[in-house]
């Protein structure tokens, strides 16, 4: 019951956005900045610890670098599961256009997980690794589906990790 709960505010707060975000023109200007709100499954692959996020992510395309790796910027974001378990992260992203409609992002970020009634994953500091595929529904925004996998690199005791689905919506402004 209380994951229908907790979906069913997700689903409501998602749809706000978006019709929000679309009352806006395609001609306004777009200066640099991302912001991805997302929701989705925490731990999927473990039943027992399996629990619904909310999260947002920001990203400053202002601070782009070209690199062999290709276009990188920086990332700063956080999730909270319905079992109160939150990370908060800084990282990186790999941006790469796959057509006009559809990019690839790649990112990897370290950052700190606090358990609340949620999974324990053996330390503070975690790792972030994702990948997200994303369709541009206007000039400024998006939808997507990105997966990840939290651990702590063995900085632990023990490092369980945490794999995660999300569904996101990305609006440039």
């Amino acid at each position: 019951m209380r994951k229908i709960f907790f979906l069913k505010k997700i689903s409501i707060t998602l749809i706000l956005i978006f019709s929000i975000s679309n009352l806006t023109t395609a001609d306004e200007n777009n200066n640099g900045h991302q912001i991805n709100f997302f929701t989705g499954n925490f731990d999927f692959s473990d039943d027992k610890q399996s629990a619904y996020l909310f999260g947002f992510q920001h990203q400053d395309e202002n601070l782009n670098r070209d690199t062999f790796l290709g276009n990188v910027s920086p990332i700063t974001g956080g999730f909270i599961t319905e079992n109160s378990a939150a990370y908060i992260y800084t990282g990186i992203e790999w941006n790469m256009e796959m057509s006009d409609k559809m990019a690839f992002t790649p990112s990897f970020a370290p950052g700190f997980y606090h358990e609340g009634d949620g999974k324990d994953l053996g330390h503070v500091l975690e790792f972030k690794s994702e990948v997200q595929i994303s369709y541009a529904t206007s000039e400024n925004s998006s939808i997507g589906v990105s997966y990840n996998h939290v651990s702590n690199a063995s900085l632990g005791d023990k490092n369980p990790g945490a794999n995660s689905y999300m569904f996101n919506f990305i609006k440039n402004f």
